[in-house]
């Protein structure tokens, strides 16, 4: 499908009804559900699903083994580690289903999300935020949080870059930032 300017493997299925856009890839048995739109330069890894209706900023990576369901909209550049968890109801039973009544769930520009973390609906994770893996997020993330733990706490500041910030909230990479009332801005 190289000629729609993006690339889906044969192994893959995208349903009807979705937008893919330019420079996106998708690779071995990925399933984009009815709906879905994915942004420009994403790479989906092995075994990737997309719910329907999800949306999907450009310059997403989501590794091997994610399911994003409906309810969860991912920003742009966003990372998904491999088998990172999302959620999109907060009382699941079999035997009562939920039929589309989906929580949704916030993942805002840049924000990182570690190898088998767990992002349980409901929440926001903020800007360029970091989560650890095997981190279960069950609060909303500040911009430029770091999380670790389970459940996931606050355990410091990273720059736009991915570094950690020491006292000085200022990153080797020349960014600069400023804490306020407990919420980290750049300077």
């Amino acid at each position: 499908m190289e000629e729609k300017g993006y690339f889906v493997h044969e192994s893959s299925y995208v349903d009807e009804d979705v937008t893919i856009g330019g420079g996106t890839k998708i690779w071995h048995f990925c399933h984009i559900q009815k709906g879905a739109e994915i942004g420009s330069g994403c790479s989906l890894g092995q075994n990737v699903n997309i719910g329907s209706n999800v949306r999907i900023g450009n310059g997403v990576r989501i590794q091997n083994n994610v399911s994003v369901y409906e309810g969860v909209e991912l920003e742009d550049n966003v990372f998904c580690g491999p088998s990172c968890v999302f959620t999109n109801v907060t009382i699941p039973r079999a035997h009562f289903p939920v039929r589309g009544k989906y929580v949704r769930t916030l993942v805002k520009e840049g924000a990182s999300l570690g190898a088998n973390c767990t992002i349980v609906c409901g929440h926001t994770v903020g800007k360029s935020a970091m989560i650890a893996a095997g981190a279960v997020v069950t609060s909303d993330v500040k911009d430029y949080a770091l999380m670790a733990g389970v459940p996931a706490r606050h355990t410091g500041w990273v720059c736009e870059c991915g570094k950690k910030l020491d006292e000085s909230l200022e990153c080797s990479c020349g960014r600069c930032y400023r804490l306020e009332d407990g919420t980290l801005y750049r300077k």
